[in-house]
């Protein structure tokens, strides 16, 4: 027999859900439960890097088998939106921990490990978002928006000039002072103290020649090939919370990408 539900999360039975078209009738009762684990994140219920519910309690909740549960898990495991642990549970994934730090940033040495980069912020300010970045980002001109401008180092050489445009209203307190506070992940700022999770993104990859506004920053000259990597990044239920545009200086670095 299944263990009654926790008291503060009473049952919610499937034909309530169809009822409520929180998911399509013609979709998998596994698909069903990972709408319903997904609608949890969304609204917060577990945070980056807390644990849920095991698949005993999760089954009992939903009034589904556990294998049901399991199979719904292991989806978001794969999409990168949790993290089983062995012997702990399952955890909401996180940009905090080292295996996921890096998950958006894809720039391998030519030679050895890649290893962590170094941070120079050169500047974060307030702005009113320009038509081109409202569109993109679902917003309207003239939105507040912060802007932040950034180098990273690897072995001390700048490898990524990065320009950063996120919603100024879902991090009114993100500040040049809080940037340059901040010692972990940037993506583990925005989750921990402003409860936005990038859980994907979109990238466009061409090559450019280097500019005189770029090139100095990246410490080469005019004319240089550089990599322009813009990507729109996406919080729960597909929200655009972020856009990017990085130039990589690729001489010793090339763009990593594994495909599935």
């Amino acid at each position: 027999m299944s263990p009654p539900p926790a008291a503060d999360h009473p049952v919610t039975p499937l034909n309530e859900l169809a009822r409520a078209e929180l998911a399509p009738a013609f979709s998998p009762l596994y698909r069903q439960i990972k709408g319903l684990i997904l609608q949890g994140l969304q609204t917060g219920e577990w945070k980056a890097g807390e644990g849920i519910p095991s698949e005993v309690e999760l089954a009992a909740r939903f009034g589904v088998s556990q294998g049901t549960v399991r199979k719904a898990i292991d989806e978001l495991a794969a999409d990168n939106l949790l993290v089983r642990r062995q012997g702990k549970g399952t955890f909401v994934a996180t940009h905090a921990e080292q295996q996921q730090q890096y998950r958006f940033l894809r720039l391998t040495p030519d030679a050895g490990a890649p290893a962590s980069l170094g941070r120079q912020l050169l500047h974060c300010r307030r702005q009113r978002a320009p038509a081109w970045i409202a569109k993109l980002m679902h917003l309207r001109a003239g939105d507040p928006m912060i802007e932040i401008r950034r180098l990273l180092h690897s072995g001390g050489q700048p490898v990524v000039l990065d320009d950063i445009w996120l919603p100024g209203s879902l991090f009114k307190g993100l500040t040049t002072e809080r940037l340059q506070e901040h010692r972990g992940p940037f993506y583990g700022l925005l989750e921990t103290e402003f409860g936005v999770h990038m859980v994907r993104a979109q990238e466009k990859i061409r090559a450019v020649a280097a500019e005189e506004e770029s090139a100095a920053p990246l410490q080469v000259t005019p004319g240089s090939p550089l990599l322009s990597v813009e990507r729109l990044s996406f919080t729960y239920g597909d929200k655009p919370v972020e856009l990017r545009r990085g130039l990589y200086n690729t001489t010793h670095h090339f763009y990593r990408n594994d495909l599935h």
